[in-house]
């Protein structure tokens, strides 16, 4: 099986990190040893085994599957067909691993929940990405991960084609509407925030939430921002058209004077209307908090 070129890790993940994850995840699936494989696999027979993709989508986590493979036993011989970020077709062959038949057993369930995840949410990615792409909005994630793999699920938006907003709290300054209430407005959110960055030792951007176009004219007074959140001002009707109205009059309103993001309601089916106002940028939790794994299996065959 032709074997292709591995993808690159991003900015922000090290190789120590992923070790140390997949060490963590490994100690809490194996523990003391897979008693099952144990007792019914004889420890001197060996396997070649095939992952399938049962259902088209874009492959996410190959890499990680490599190194999940490796730290279970270096022995243990992986190559693919594809490389993380491309498409596959329902009923696709696309990797194969050979060696002890135990140590594939053992490496088997983690290396596919990290792929299935993965390749789960850089599928629903490159759908909203290609929904918006007849306009200029670049889709973004958001902090709703799941704990422990916030990595690797930014990493798998990435790989989808789309864009990662802030890594944590300790990157960007994004003033949301509890900020603005316990500061005392939203001028004020915005002054302690400009204090805080020429005072501080990094030079971080700023973003600030607004939910109604008064909050926009407010931040739009003040200035001093990077990026103006526009969240919840998209509603979806009954019969499930879209109205973008007020979005659309915030757009208006900011007029280019700082960049837009828009948050709130953001589905694949309200992806295109949400991209037609003009807007930057287009947030989205539900990439990465409301997962649907790819369905990938791995089928062994005795050599």
């Amino acid at each position: 099986m032709q074997n292709v070129a591995r993808s690159a890790l991003p900015p922000y993940l090290t190789q120590d990190l992923l070790n140390d994850l997949i060490a963590r995840a490994l100690d809490e699936d194996v523990g003391a040893g897979d008693v099952t494989t144990r007792a019914t696999v004889p420890p001197e027979t060996t396997a070649e085994a095939h992952f399938l993709a049962r259902q088209d989508g874009v492959l996410a986590g190959l890499r990680v599957a490599d190194h999940v493979f490796a730290a279970v036993d270096a022995a243990l011989s992986v190559s693919w067909t594809k490389a993380d970020g491309e498409a596959v077709a329902r009923g696709e062959v696309f990797g194969m691993v050979r060696g002890s038949t135990r140590s594939i057993l053992v490496a088997e369930r983690l290396a596919l929940n990290f792929m299935q995840r993965m390749s789960g949410i850089a599928t629903v990615t490159r759908q909203m990405v290609d929904a918006a792409r007849p306009h200029a909005a670049r889709i973004l994630d958001t902090r709703k991960t799941a704990p422990g793999l916030r990595l690797l699920d930014k990493w798998a938006v990435r790989l989808g084609g789309g864009e990662n907003h802030r890594l944590g709290l300790y990157d960007m300054i994004l003033i949301k509407d509890n900020h603005i209430a316990a500061v005392g407005g939203v001028r004020a959110a915005i002054e302690a925030a400009q204090r805080y960055r020429e005072n501080g030792p990094e030079d971080l951007r700023i973003e600030i939430e607004t939910r109604t176009l008064d909050e926009v004219r407010a931040v739009l007074d003040t200035g001093g921002v990077d990026v103006i959140l526009l969240d919840n001002m998209v509603d979806v009707r009954p019969d499930g058209s879209v109205d973008t109205s007020r979005l659309q009059a915030a757009v208006a309103l900011v007029a280019g004077r700082f960049a837009t993001e828009a948050s709130g309601n953001v589905r694949l089916e309200t992806v295109p209307a949400i991209a037609a106002t003009g807007v930057d940028y287009i947030s989205s939790g539900a990439l990465t908090h409301s997962v649907t794994a790819l369905d990938i299996s791995l089928k062994i065959e005795l050599t």
